[in-house]
C-alpha cells in the first residue's frame, strides 16, 4: 500500500533538493513523477521547483482551488505516476491534504511532502498541520542554529535584520527575510 509521507524542516535544510533527487531517482528507473509546488512562491520562477545549489525542475502549481487528486487521478488515467512530489506543503489547505491520502489509498500512488513545519511565530501552517495528523511517515530533515544547535524556528526579519512578530502568516522569502534558529535563539530574538 502507498504511504503519505511527511518531510519537515525550518528553513534551509535541503527539503526541495531532497525532492529533486528523489525525483531524479525514479525517473532515472524509467517511473513518472509528478511534482507539484505553491502557486504563491515565485521567488525563482513560477511552477518551478528550484533548491538553493542549483537544481530546478517544472511543477504543476496549486492555489486554494486546485483539485490536485482530479489532476493526478486524470494523468495516472493516461500514464502511470509512480510518485507525486509537493514541495511548500505548508501552502496546502486541509482538504488538499485528504486529497494526496486518497492518492494513496486509491490509486496506490505514494505521496512525499517537503514543507515547514511552523511559520515565524511558531504556529503551525494549515498543510503542515494536516500532514502531521494523517501522514504515515513524519521525517524531520535537519538543519543548524548559528550557534551549532538544530534549528527548528523560522524567525522573519525585516531589512534591517530586526525581528518580526506579527503580520500576515505567508509572506514570500529567502535568507533575505527569514532564519533558520534554534528554540532558544529564537526566543530570545523574536520575544527578548
Amino acid at each position: 500500500m502507498a504511504k503519505l509521507y511527511f518531510y519537515y524542516s525550518s528553513m534551509n535544510a535541503g527539503k526541495s533538493t531532497m525532492l529533486l533527487q528523489s525525483s531524479f531517482n525514479y525517473r532515472e528507473r524509467g517511473m513518472e513523477t509528478m511534482l507539484w509546488t505553491a502557486g504563491v512562491d515565485d521567488r525563482y520562477r513560477a511552477h518551478h521547483i528550484t533548491s538553493r545549489i542549483g537544481l530546478d525542475a517544472a511543477a504543476h502549481g496549486f492555489g486554494p482551488d486546485t483539485d490536485i487528486e482530479a489532476v493526478v487521478a486524470a494523468q495516472h488515467a493516461r500514464a502511470p505516476i509512480a510518485c507525486v512530489m509537493v514541495d511548500e506543503a505548508q501552502f496546502l489547505d486541509r482538504a488538499q491534504v485528504l486529497q494526496l491520502a486518497r492518492l494513496c489509498d486509491r490509486l496506490d500512488i505514494p505521496v512525499l511532502c517537503y514543507g515547514l513545519r511552523t511559520d515565524f511565530r511558531g504556529e503551525l501552517f494549515e498543510g503542515s498541520a494536516a500532514l502531521l495528523g494523517l501522514a504515515d511517515t513524519l521525517a524531520e530533515i535537519k538543519t543548524v542554529c548559528h550557534c551549532g544547535r538544530k534549528a527548528t524556528m523560522n524567525l522573519r526579519v525585516d531589512e534591517a535584520g530586526q525581528a518580526v512578530v506579527a503580520g500576515a502568516q505567508t509572506q514570500i522569502g529567502g535568507n533575505d527575510s527569514y532564519i533558520a534558529l534554534c528554540r532558544r535563539h529564537f526566543m530570545e530574538r523574536a520575544y527578548g
